[in-house]
């Protein structure tokens, strides 16, 4: 299990700013409380302590790039949408190939949605 070398600790206090690194703690505890997850299951998935995982949801801890993917893998997430929240990533660099990601993985939507959403959203981009 990843702990002392998953993260360096931090006194700072976090605030609403964007880019933020400790704000990626509570992003983290939205998306797991959207999964229904506790902090004991998803410190499992992610095979990281249970005392880290909360560390970094309460923004005490910065979480390195390799703990991102493996919570990002247990959240069954975007590994790019963590990294821009910690700010290892800039948002714009990695908007595009997300969303068509997220569409092209939703298991609810027909292959036929997934095209109508991808030529809606691209028609979005070309008119921009």
């Amino acid at each position: 299990m990843a702990d002392a070398d998953g993260g360096a600790t931090s006194d700072a206090q976090t605030g609403g700013d964007q880019d933020d690194p400790f704000d990626v703690g509570a992003f983290i505890r939205r998306q797991r409380e959207q999964a229904e997850m506790s902090v004991r299951r998803l410190a499992e998935l992610a095979d990281v302590s249970n005392p880290y995982l909360s560390q970094v949801e309460r923004g005490l801890r910065k979480p390195s790039a390799e703990i991102l993917q493996q919570v990002a893998h247990a959240l069954k997430i975007s590994v790019e949408t963590l990294y821009v929240k910690a700010g290892i990533l800039p948002d714009d660099e990695y908007r595009t190939s997300s969303v068509r990601e997220a569409i092209d993985a939703d298991e609810y939507l027909t292959d036929d949605q997934k095209r109508a959403l991808l030529n809606v959203y691209e028609s979005f981009l070309a008119s921009g």
